[in-house]
């Protein structure tokens, strides 16, 4: 009894009441945490000189995107939730939006706008690159409400309590587990703090090269999580779909770090390049081509027979 008090209790429902509408708690962090990300990013990329506008509409189509990709994402693994009826795909706030979905969605969505509006790509990466943790920390705590995404059986001081209905099969006799959602977002926050100190610090030579950051950082946290959670549906090796996907994007994202920064940085001139000419060069250049030609010219004078010289050769010649 003294373990239970001391867990973290589940609440008591997942929706409140405003009038007739009925709101969801995890809708509610979902929309929370995405609307300070995006007034996180837009600020960012503003203060690199980007136009608010285009963050605004880059963040509009990543947030579109990134929400479809999400649920397709999760609908694709768990087709027998939905069958018999397939428009419950759209009732997202039942929960069942696959993270690693919505951020390739989002990404896709936020590429095609910056190149069609000439956005600045590598100023948002970096602008939006401490905003996804950030939202994901907040987000995370839909799942607390759902009673959703918890990890294996434990007596910790911190554990959570599940009510058996929401207990999955296999575990109906644990009354408390690991509460990874706490997990995750208590290192996102961290992964901010991370991020925003390489930023300031400016250790990347690039530009954008904190988005493959933000990648290496929570590919790897997510990995480690994976090892616990219990609601995966399939394993391989003894891994989740999602540790592979985890272990997948921090070695992608490492290796396209090191490529990246590695190309030369903006504003160096590489090997193959050609210097511009300033205006003092452009100056000498003809005055230089003068000092040729009277050089030339003095030259050709010398070479001239005088009027002496003709004289002296005149008879020679007649004769």
């Amino acid at each position: 009894m003294s373990l239970l008090l001391a867990s973290i209790p589940s609440p008591e429902t997942n929706t409140f009441s405003i009038g007739p509408l009925e709101v969801h708690y995890y809708g509610l962090f979902i929309a929370a945490g995405a609307m300070l990300a995006v007034f996180i990013a837009r600020r960012r990329y503003a203060a690199r000189g980007g136009s608010i506008d285009v963050a605004d509409g880059a963040a509009f189509w990543a947030l579109v995107c990134g929400f479809l990709g999400a649920r397709l994402a999760y609908a694709s693994t768990h087709l027998d939730t939905f069958e018999g009826r397939p428009w419950a795909i759209l009732f997202i706030w039942e929960g069942g939006l696959a993270l690693f979905g919505g951020l390739t969605g989002g990404a896709l969505g936020a590429l095609f706008y910056l190149r069609r509006n000439n956005g600045d790509i590598p100023a948002f990466a970096d602008s939006v690159a401490p905003a996804l943790p950030l939202a994901q920390a907040i987000g995370r705590f839909g799942n607390y409400f759902n009673q959703e995404l918890y990890g294996t059986p434990t007596t910790l001081p911190w554990a959570l309590e599940i009510d058996p209905e929401n207990r999955v099969e296999g575990y109906q006799d644990s009354a408390t587990f690991h509460p990874t959602f706490l997990y995750e977002s208590l290192y996102n926050l961290v992964l901010v703090g991370a991020l925003l100190l390489i930023d300031k610090k400016q250790i990347f030579k690039r530009r954008g090269s904190l988005i493959f950051a933000y990648g290496i950082g929570y590919g790897f946290g997510r990995f480690l999580l994976e090892l616990i959670r219990t609601d995966t549906t399939f394993r391989f090796l003894g891994l989740s779909r999602n540790a592979y996907v985890a272990l997948l994007v921090m070695v992608g994202a490492a290796v396209l770090l090191f490529i990246y920064e590695r190309r030369t940085p903006e504003g160096v001139p590489g090997d193959n390049a050609v210097a511009p000419t300033g205006p003092e060069e452009s100056a000498e250049a003809p005055a230089e081509s003068a000092e040729h030609e009277e050089a030339h010219e003095h030259e050709r004078d010398s070479q001239r027979p005088t009027d002496d010289d003709i004289e002296r050769t005149t008879p020679a010649e007649h004769s």
